[in-house]
């Protein structure tokens, strides 16, 4: 809960803060021009790269691999353009540092080493469950 109370309220209020220090030293418009500009700048970088990531995505599937990794650069992508479009600077500088690569990679690197593999039995340190029977094939009439 207190994570949602940071965003909500306190990632704005630092958003706001920075525009007005921002806005005194350069003027209003230009700080606004800027935002713009972060913005216009980074929706174009994300799209370019999530093309990249898609044809990722694709060569992996004509190996017949899964894309799990390229799955997550693609959402990584999605969150660095949600920070580009959304107006502040705080959140154009994570936009903005979300769209280089090798940091991409690693936060990746660190999401996957912190979320436990579940199997179907829901016990991580379980293997799958087997569950032995016999069958019969009944043939039907029609």
């Amino acid at each position: 809960m207190p994570i949602f109370v940071l965003l909500f309220i306190g990632v704005p209020l630092i958003e706001i803060y920075l525009l007005i220090k921002v806005g005194a030293v350069i003027g209003a418009v230009p700080a606004i021009a800027l935002t713009v500009l972060c913005s216009l700048l980074g929706t174009w970088l994300v799209r370019r790269q999530g093309f990249s990531v898609l044809m990722r995505v694709r060569e992996t599937l004509a190996r017949n691999e899964v894309p799990a990794l390229e799955l997550l650069d693609g959402a990584l992508l999605l969150v660095a353009g949600l920070f580009l479009l959304l107006p502040g600077f705080l959140t154009d500088i994570i936009g903005f540092l979300l769209l280089i690569p090798p940091l991409r990679r690693w936060v990746i690197r660190r999401y996957v080493g912190v979320i436990p593999v579940r199997t179907l039995s829901g016990d991580p340190q379980q293997g799958p469950r087997v569950i032995e029977g016999h069958f019969r094939r009944i043939r039907r009439e029609d």
